[in-house]
């Protein structure tokens, strides 16, 4: 999977500041900005603040909390100083998301409380394509970015969101920004960062649309995974993210999650649900391990990290899993993560965890 983050931070910057530099004669502070209660300078002063905030968050490691620093313009600052400032804070944030590792991540609040470092450059593009946006409107120009970016940062950071054929306007009714034929408006939204848990010597990472439909294509969906990685059943599972996406009913906490061991970073495996809990409660787990990567306990200490994460959010009252009669190693990986067998017939044995 291609790497995505720096390059598409300064395509977004370059292309909207070339697009307001041919209006910085125009009364900046009078002039709404799109449907925002802000003003098209206050608007653009609030660009250039959310890509250093990104930028120092990220390059600070901050856990728990925002950095508490903000930017502050020179008073006599002009319109095309605005936009001076907007190119050098995404240079900032596109130099931070190229020197971040990817295994790093910090605080942000939304959804599960900390982004990596494309979740950071996914948010500073979405808000220089917005507030561009809401811009442009205020002042009477027209502006559509590149579709790609679109799609892009949709795949990563909207991934409850059905795509859609054209991803410009789908990203502007997301947000609240614009009408879309057969939905309903937006009133309120959120974008959703992918979760990560804590699972002993793993980390269980969320898997974006984006990193599903790359390795379903038989890409690395942006993990370095173990030399005999991603086993093909991690494949399908990511070609079922991919298909729920589409219909518009992808959930990430009840998606799907790739193993990386913290000691080297690499990815072993994949784990996750095969959707939200059903209406009794229920929601059902798989999983899998490259060849290399079993029995070394990992799949337990996923599964239990995994399964309590789950159930404590509230929304499931019961995770069940379905194992092969003949698979005994994964028998024994839910019984030692709680599981309890319940059934069983010729070919399977289910199995239930209640909280």
């Amino acid at each position: 999977m291609r790497t995505w983050g720096g390059e598409q931070v300064e395509q977004a910057v370059a292309g909207a500041v070339a697009l307001l530099r041919t209006a910085t004669d125009r009364d900046w502070d009078g002039a709404g900005a799109g449907r925002l209660d802000w003003s098209c300078r206050r608007t653009a002063e609030h660009i250039a603040s959310d890509l250093l905030a990104y930028a120092g968050q990220l390059a600070g490691r901050a856990q728990g909390a925002y950095v508490p620093f903000e930017i502050t313009l020179d008073e006599g600052t002009g319109n095309a100083d605005v936009l001076d400032v907007i190119e050098t804070t995404g240079a900032l944030l596109a130099a931070a998301v190229r020197t971040t590792p990817p295994g790093v991540r910090a605080f942000h609040p939304y959804p599960f409380r900390s982004a990596n470092r494309e979740g950071f450059a996914a948010m500073g593009v979405t808000e220089v394509l917005l507030h561009t946006h809401d811009i442009a409107e205020g002042l009477g120009l027209t502006y559509e970015p590149p579709t790609e970016l679109c799609e892009d940062v949709l795949a990563r950071l909207f991934p409850h969101v059905q795509p859609g054929s054209a991803p410009w306007p789908t990203l502007l009714w997301a947000t609240g920004r614009g009408d879309l034929s057969g939905r309903p408006p937006v009133t309120e939204w959120r974008w959703s960062n992918p979760p990560a848990v804590p699972a002993g010597r793993l980390t269980l990472e969320g898997v974006t649309p984006a990193a599903a439909r790359d390795l379903h294509a038989g890409g690395d969906g942006g993990f370095l995974w173990v030399e005999d990685g991603p086993y093909e059943s991690t494949r399908d599972a990511a070609g079922m993210t991919v298909k729920a996406y589409e219909a518009g009913v992808n959930r990430p906490e009840w998606g799907m999650f790739v193993l990386v061991r913290q000691e080297d970073g690499r990815a072993v495996g994949g784990m996750g649900f095969h959707g939200v809990p059903d209406e009794e409660g229920r929601a059902e787990v798989g999983y899998d391990l490259a060849v290399s990567a079993r029995g070394h306990g990992y799949a337990t200490e996923a599964l239990r990290a995994l399964s309590a994460w789950a159930l404590a959010r509230g929304d499931a009252r019961m995770l069940i899993a379905s194992v092969d009669r003949h698979n005994v190693p994964s028998q024994r990986v839910v019984s030692r993560a709680g599981f309890v067998a319940v059934r069983e017939d010729e070919e399977e044995i289910s199995y239930e965890l209640r909280p």
